[in-house]
C-alpha cells in the first residue's frame, strides 16, 4: 500500500487469540475518567492518575471541576460539561489543567455521553499530554511524508514477509500498483526475481535484528522485463515501544545506470586489455599463415566459438586493389581456422589453404566489399545461406545450433585485405555493438602484421628467387672430387642472405671451391652476392692463386657501396692430391680424415673483403683419398643464445660419429644445427663438402 495507507488495518493472518497490545496508547498514556450527571468523579483510571497526579481515592465522589478546573476556567468547562450531557454532541479540544502538585498543563480530551441500562448519563473523558500527542503527530506526519516522497523505494512487511506498505518510488520500481503488493510475498509480487535470495535474507534479519545493508542484486521486474536492473537493497527489523518484533522495513535504490556504467566500464577496461594483449600475441613473426592463425586463436574464447581468417586472392597474389564498392563476386583464401571446443560448426569453414569464390549475395562478400562489419545477432534458418560456402555447410551450421555471426573486415593501410569471420554456437549472449568494436579493433591491429607478413613473404620470395638463379644449380663433376652441397635461407626476419657457393672447373683439372658470405639481410645482399659471384668466376678462369683472388675481389667489394663480406677460396689438384686455401675473414674448413678425429684447419685468418690494403695469405693441404673438405657459411654455427667455440664443438662432435654419405651429411649437419621451420634463425647458411677420389694417371702434376 501507499503512503496514504498508514493507518488501515495489516493485511495478515488471522490469529483466533487476542493479540497482545501495541505500543502506541501505551506512548500515549491515555487517562480515563467517568463523571456522573452532576460532574463527580465516580471512575479513575491508573493513567489519570499518571497524568494528573491525583489517586483515584483522591478523585472519587468530587467534582471533577474543582479538581483540575482552576477557578477562572470553571465557568467555560462546566457549559461545555451541560453541552455533552444535553445531548449536544461530543467535545474535542485542549484544554489547561490543573495538577496536584499546582502546575498546570496542556491536555488533550475527548469528551462523551454514556447512557447504562437505567437510563442514567455519565460523562466519559478521555485525555493525553498535549505535548506528547503533537510529538507523535508530528514523528507520523513526518514518517508518512518522507515515505510518500522519497526517492527510494520503501516497504513494510509483516512477520509473514507479506507486504503491508509500499511507498510510490517502488511502486514504479517494481512495475506494480501498491494494492497488488498487498498480502502478496515477494515471491508473488516479483517473479522475476530470485525470491529465495530475497526471503532469506529478510527471515535472517527477522531472527537476529541485525540490519543487512546494500545488499546488491540484479534481475528484471514488471515494469521492464525485458532489461536487466541492479537494486542495492536494506533490511531492517521494526520492534515496537515495548521491543515486540511486529515486521521488516525495506529500502529498495535503483543502481541500474551505475550498474551499467560500471559494466561499461569494465567492458572498456577488457576491450583495452584485449587489445593490449593482441599487440604482444598477433604479429610475432612475419609468417602469413602463422599471423592469421594468432587472430584466430586470440579470439576464441573471449569473443567468438569459431573464428576464421580469409584473405582475398588478389591480395595474396600481388595484384592491385581495386578501389571503390564492388558488387562481387570475391575470390578468398582461408588462412586459418580456430575453435574454442570440438564443434561441427568447423566443418563448414573452409578448410585452411583452399581457395573459395564468394557471391554477392554472402554477407562475408558485403564485408570486404564496402569495408563494414556485418552483424547477424539472432541468426535464422533463412540467414544462414548467406552465411555458409554452400548448401551443405549451411545445414551443418544449423545441425551445430549457430546463434550469432559476425564479421569484420580486415583494412591495413585504407586497403580491405580480407575478413575475419566469428561464429558463436554454445555462447547464448549474442553479439552486440560493443562486440563489434572491439572486433574492429583487433582486426585492424592484426590486418597491418597480416600486411607486414605478405609484403615480407613476398619481397622474400622475390629476393629467394633472385638467389636461387644465382646460385648454381648443379655444379659440373669435378674431377677427382665427389661434391654435395645446400643452401637454406633465413628463417625470421631476414628477407633473404648473401650466402653463396661454386664448383668452378679450372685448367689442368684443378676445381675452385668458394663458400662466400654478403652482410646483410635484403634483396641487396642476394644482388651484390651475384656481382661478387660472377667476378669470382672471372677471376677464376685467369687460374689465379687463391691469395691473388681475393685480392682483386676485394678492390671489387670496395667498389659496391657499403659492402663487406667474407670468402673462402680454394684449389685443388687432383693430379698433386693438394688443396691450396686462403680466407678472407671467413670461418675456418674441416678436414675430416677416414679414421682419424675431424680438426678445423689453421689458416691465415685474412680481413672481410671490402676492407681493402690488407694482403691475403694461401696455405696448401695434402689430400688423400676419402679425406673430406667441410666449407661453410657462420649461419651454420653462430646463434644468439649459444658461444662460438660451443658450436664448433657440436659440429666437430657430428663429423665425429659414423661416416654417412656426401648427401646424408650435410643433411645431419643442416638437421642438428638449423632447422628449416626455426623462425629464430636470422641468418642463412651455405654448406659445401667435397670428397677426395683417387684419379687415374700420372702422379706429380704441378698444382
Amino acid at each position: 500500500m501507499s503512503a496514504s495507507d498508514v493507518g488501515r488495518p495489516l493485511v495478515g493472518t488471522v490469529r483466533a487469540a487476542a493479540s497482545e497490545p501495541g505500543g502506541l496508547l501505551d506512548l500515549l498514556g491515555v487517562a480515563a475518567a467517568v463523571l456522573d450527571a452532576d460532574g463527580r468523579v465516580v471512575l479513575w483510571s491508573p493513567q489519570a492518575q499518571d497524568l494528573f497526579g491525583w489517586s483515584a481515592e483522591e478523585a472519587l465522589g468530587r467534582y471533577a471541576a474543582e479538581l483540575l478546573v482552576a477557578e477562572e476556567n470553571r465557568g467555560v468547562i462546566l457549559g461545555l460539561f451541560a453541552e455533552v450531557m444535553s445531548g449536544g454532541g461530543r467535545w474535542a479540544g485542549v484544554f489547561p489543567v490543573r495538577h496536584k502538585d499546582g502546575s498546570t498543563l496542556l491536555v488533550e480530551f475527548r469528551n462523551m455521553r454514556l447512557q447504562d441500562e437505567r437510563g442514567r448519563l455519565y460523562a466519559l473523558g478521555i485525555a493525553t499530554d498535549e505535548a506528547t500527542l503533537r510529538r507523535v503527530e508530528r514523528d507520523l506526519a513526518l514518517s508518512a511524508r518522507l515515505v510518500a516522497q522519497s526517492p527510494i523505494g520503501l516497504a513494510v512487511l509483516d512477520t509473514d514477509l507479506r507486504y503491508v506498505l509500499v511507498n510510490p518510488t517502488l511502486e514504479r520500481i517494481n512495475g506494480l500498483p501498491a494494492e497488488q503488493h498487498l498480502g502478496r510475498e515477494v515471491r508473488d509480487a516479483l517473479p522475476f526475481l530470485d525470491a529465495g535470495v530475497v526471503e532469506s535474507a529478510m527471515r535472517q534479519v527477522l531472527a537476529n535484528g541485525k540490519p543487512l545493508v546494500d545488499q546488491f542484486m540484479v534481475g528484471r521486474t514488471r515494469a521492464d522485463p525485458d532489461s536487466d536492473h541492479a537494486w542495492r537493497a536494506s533490511y531492517f527489523r521494526l520492534e515496537d515501544s515495548a521491543g515486540r518484533v511486529i515486521g521488516l522495513a525495506v529500502s529498495v535504490v535503483d543502481v541500474t545506470e551505475q550498474h551499467r556504467a560500471a559494466a561499461e566500464a569494465a567492458r572498456a577496461r577488457r576491450r583495452l586489455a584485449l587489445v593490449a594483449q593482441a599487440s604482444m600475441r598477433i604479429g610475432t613473426t612475419l609468417d602469413l599463415g602463422r599471423t592469421a592463425q594468432e587472430l584466430a586463436d586470440f579470439v576464441i574464447p573471449d569473443l567468438a566459438d569459431v573464428a576464421a581468417v580469409d584473405v582475398l586472392d588478389s591480395v595474396l597474389s600481388g595484384r592491385p586493389p581495386t578501389h571503390g564498392p564492388v558488387a562481387g563476386p570475391v575470390t578468398l583464401r582461408a588462412l586459418a581456422v580456430a575453435a574454442a571446443y570440438p564443434s561441427d560448426a568447423l566443418r563448414a569453414a573452409d578448410p585452411v589453404g583452399e581457395i573459395a569464390k564468394y557471391d554477392a549475395d554472402r554477407l562475408v562478400t558485403r564485408c570486404v566489399t564496402t569495408g563494414r562489419p556485418v552483424l547477424v545477432a539472432h541468426v535464422t534458418g533463412e540467414d544462414l545461406p548467406g552465411i555458409a560456402r554452400d548448401g551443405e555447410a549451411a545445414a551443418v551450421l544449423a545441425g551445430a545450433g549457430l546463434r550469432s555471426y559476425l564479421a569484420v573486415p580486415l583494412i591495413a593501410r585504407g586497403e580491405v585485405v580480407g575478413a575475419l569471420d566469428l561464429k558463436r554456437v554454445r555462447d547464448p549472449l549474442p553479439f552486440g555493438e560493443d562486440d563489434v568494436v572491439l572486433a574492429e579493433e583487433l582486426a585492424a591491429r592484426a590486418a597491418v602484421c597480416i600486411d607486414n607478413a605478405r609484403w615480407y613473404q613476398s619481397q622474400r620470395n622475390t629476393a629467394l628467387t633472385l638467389q636461387r638463379h644465382l646460385l648454381p644449380h648443379v655444379p659440373t663433376r669435378p674431377v677427382g672430387l665427389q661434391i654435395a652441397f645446400r643452401y637454406q635461407p633465413a628463417g625470421r626476419a631476414a628477407l633473404a642472405g648473401g650466402d653463396w657457393f661454386d664448383a668452378i672447373t679450372l685448367a689442368g683439372d684443378k676445381t675452385a671451391l668458394v663458400v662466400g658470405d654478403v652482410m646483410g639481410h635484403d634483396i641487396n645482399a642476394a644482388a651484390r652476392m651475384g656481382q661478387l659471384r660472377t667476378a669470382t668466376r672471372t677471376l677464376a678462369d685467369l687460374d689465379l692463386g687463391p691469395a691473388q683472388v681475393l685480392h682483386h675481389l676485394d678492390r671489387v667489394t670496395a667498389e659496391l657501396d657499403e659492402t663487406t663480406a667474407t670468402c673462402v677460396y680454394a684449389v685443388y689438384d687432383p693430379h698433386g692430391r693438394r688443396c691450396r686455401i686462403a680466407l678472407a675473414g671467413h670461418p675456418p674448413p674441416v678436414l675430416d680424415r677416414p679414421g682419424r678425429a675431424p680438426v678445423l684447419l689453421e689458416l691465415p685468418p685474412g680481413a672481410p673483403l671490402g676492407v681493402g690494403g690488407v694482403p691475403f695469405e694461401s696455405a696448401c693441404v695434402e689430400l688423400a683419398p676419402g679425406d673430406r673438405l667441410l666449407l661453410y657459411t657462420d649461419g651454420l654455427v653462430e646463434t644468439r643464445d649459444q658461444a662460438i667455440d660451443t658450436r664448433l664443438d657440436a659440429l666437430m662432435s657430428l663429423l665425429r660419429g659414423p661416416r654417412l654419405s656426401l648427401e646424408a651429411t650435410c643433411d645431419r649437419l643442416l638437421t642438428a644445427l638449423r632447422r628449416a621451420d626455426d623462425d629464430d634463425d636470422d641468418d642463412d647458411v651455405a654448406v659445401l663438402i667435397a670428397e677426395v677420389h683417387s684419379v687415374p694417371g700420372p702422379v706429380g702434376h704441378a698444382a
